[in-house]
C-alpha cells in the first residue's frame, strides 16, 4: 500500500456523508452519540421530546446536527420526525433508539401508570421508531444501521427494577428478531448493553433507591460504582465507539447481536 493511500485512511471519517437519527439526544448518553458522530462526519437530528433542549444541543453541537420534535410514543410524531430527517437530509442511514425512561419500586408496590410508562417509551417506543425508519430505508433500497439502546438490566432481573429490566430484555428480543427480519434488505439491527452510566439522571436513580432502601443520597451510586470491575461508572464517551462501529460498513455482517459495554459487570 503506497503512503498517501495511507494517509487517505489515516484521514478518512468512518461516517462520511452519513445522516443519522438519534432518540432522547438533547442530553446525556444520546449527546455523547451525537458529538461523536459529527465527529466522524455524520450529519445528525437531535431528536426529543424536550425540543429546546434538542434546540439547544444542535445549536451547541454545531451545523452538522439539527433539532428534531419527537415524541416516541406518539405515532403522527414519529411519522413527522422521520419526515423531517429526509426532508432536511435527503435520507435516513442510521438510527440510535435511545430514549428510554427508569423507575423502581418493590414489586408490591408497582403501579400501572409506571408499567404502561416504561413500556410506552421503552418498548414500544423502541419498536415504532424502528419500524418507521426501517421503512424509509426499504424505500431508500440501500439498506442502513438500526442501533437500539439495552441494558445490562435486560441481562437478569434485579430486586425493585422488576419493570425496568423487561423492557430492556424486551429489547434485546426485539433486536434479535428485527435483525433476522430486516438483514434481508440490507438493515443490520443491533444493540448495545450499557452497564452504569454516569449522568445527572444518576441523581434521580440514587434519590430513588435512596428513599426504598433507607440509604444516605450518594451511598448507592458508590456501592454500584465500587462493584463494577473496571472500577467506575461509564461516561457517554466509553459507549461512542461501539455506537461507531456498529453504524459503520466495518459491522455489516454484524446481526442481531446486542454487546456488552459495561466495565465488565455482565458476561456473554
Amino acid at each position: 500500500m503506497k503512503v498517501q493511500d495511507l494517509l487517505v485512511l489515516v484521514n478518512m471519517k468512518r461516517l462520511e456523508g452519513k445522516s443519522a437519527i438519534i432518540t432522547g439526544a438533547a442530553r446525556g448518553i444520546g449527546r455523547g452519540f451525537a458529538e461523536r458522530y459529527i465527529a466522524e462526519g455524520a450529519r445528525v437530528a437531535i431528536a426529543d421530546i424536550n425540543f429546546a433542549a434538542a434546540q439547544k444541543t444542535a445549536k451547541e453541537l454545531g451545523d452538522a446536527a439539527y433539532a428534531v420534535m419527537l415524541d416516541v410514543c406518539d405515532q403522527s410524531s414519529i411519522d413527522d420526525a422521520v419526515a423531517q430527517v429526509v426532508k432536511t437530509s435527503g435520507k435516513i442511514d442510521i438510527l440510535i433508539n435511545n430514549a428510554a425512561l427508569f423507575d423502581a419500586a418493590e414489586t408490591v408496590d408497582i403501579t400501572r401508570s409506571s408499567y404502561e410508562k416504561l413500556y410506552a417509551v421503552n418498548v414500544s417506543g423502541t419498536l415504532f421508531t424502528m419500524q418507521a425508519v426501517a421503512k424509509q430505508m426499504i424505500t431508500q433500497g440501500h439498506g442502513g444501521k438500526i442501533i437500539n439502546m439495552a441494558s445490562q438490566a435486560g441481562r437478569r432481573g434485579e430486586s425493585l427494577v422488576l419493570v425496568y429490566c423487561s423492557t430492556k430484555a424486551a429489547v434485546i428480543s426485539m433486536t434479535q428478531s428485527a435483525g433476522l427480519n430486516l438483514i434481508k434488505h440490507g438493515i443490520n439491527v443491533n444493540a448495545i448493553a450499557p452497564g452504569v452510566v454516569d449522568g445527572e439522571h444518576w441523581e434521580h436513580v440514587d434519590s430513588m433507591f435512596a428513599k426504598l432502601e433507607g440509604k444516605a443520597i450518594g451511598q448507592k451510586k458508590a456501592e454500584v460504582a465500587s462493584n463494577v470491575p473496571a472500577g467506575r461508572f461509564a461516561v457517554p464517551t466509553d459507549l461512542t465507539g461501539m455506537a461507531v462501529f456498529l453504524a459503520s460498513s466495518e459491522a455489516d455482517y454484524i446481526v442481531s447481536q446486542t454487546y456488552n459495554v459495561d466495565g465488565g459487570q455482565w458476561m456473554s
